[in-house]
């Protein structure tokens, strides 16, 4: 037996994104995802369910196959949104957003390109931002953790993204994934003599472990870090395996007190899926 899944496959710094239309059991949105992520399938980075919204003003409600809160996907959607309203030439508009993994809505601004979508989007403001340092696998490791409600982010100061250094952000990640109960962790490996992040993420649900080409949510926690070390407002470009995103943080009485991303988006598939059932 299959099941049909209506589906868009966009491109926000090639960090392939899937948003499925159908409606599904919630209890399915795991089987789903997992399958359509998969090399022999659709194949992304992750996926998300578009839901109806649940509150007055906003545009649709994103449902994360894993209940994480994911930047890129806001920024996908909200460029689908902007699309099926019939937003053409230079023309702009402001998409509100319901999403897992934070109570309260996002909002993105949207301007449409030659390229695609051109998404501005208000990201989450952390709950705390603490230096830590830890042994782990006999090194000492100077962590800086970016916490949220329901997930975390860990920036680490590197000089290079060899190998060693991947496969151990991936076992650490491991590790914190069985100690701490989060939806969502990143591992951001970050030169700051270059402004480049290799970001790592981890779905603890859905075991999903992928080192993205371009990660919003983790771009948004190292604006934060960066205003928080610096004390001051930053903004900053922040190159990517696929490409740049913008990232600006204010700072004022000592806090960080808002963030945002930029990206472009492009939608790049359109189709129905099949999944065995």
């Amino acid at each position: 037996m299959q099941r049909e899944v209506d589906f868009i496959k966009f491109n926000p710094t090639q960090n392939m994104t899937i948003l499925v239309k159908t409606d599904h059991p919630t209890e399915e949105y795991k089987h789903i995802a997992a399958t359509l992520m998969a090399y022999d399938h659709v194949y992304a980075e992750q996926v998300g369910f578009i839901e109806k919204p649940r509150k007055r003003g906003t545009a649709a409600y994103l449902q994360m196959a894993g209940g994480e809160f994911c930047g890129n996907a806001c920024l996908a959607l909200a460029a689908l949104v902007a699309s099926e309203n019939g937003l053409t030439g230079n023309g702009s508009t402001e998409i509100r957003l319901e999403t897992s993994g934070i109570e309260h809505f996002v909002s993105c601004q949207v301007t449409r390109r030659q390229e695609g979508y051109a998404c501005q989007l208000a990201m989450p403001i952390p709950n705390k931002i603490e230096q830590k340092t830890v042994m782990f696998e006999g090194d000492e490791l100077n962590l800086v953790f970016v916490r949220y409600s329901e997930f975390f982010h860990i920036v680490i100061e590197v000089d290079q993204f060899d190998q060693q250094v991947r496969t151990k952000a991936q076992a650490l990640a491991k590790l914190l994934g069985v100690t701490i109960g989060a939806n969502l962790i990143g591992i951001l490996l970050y030169k700051p003599h270059s402004s480049e992040m290799a970001p790592l993420i981890y779905v603890p649900s859905l075991d999903s472990m992928v080192w993205e080409r371009g990660c919003g949510s983790g771009t948004a926690s190292l604006g934060a870090y960066l205003s928080w070390k610096n004390h001051a407002a930053i903004a900053e470009p922040i190159k990517q395996p696929g490409g740049m995103i913008h990232v600006n943080a204010a700072w004022e009485n000592e806090q960080v007190t808002a963030l945002a991303i930029e990206a472009t988006v492009e939608i790049v598939a359109r189709g129905k899926a099949f999944i065995a059932v």
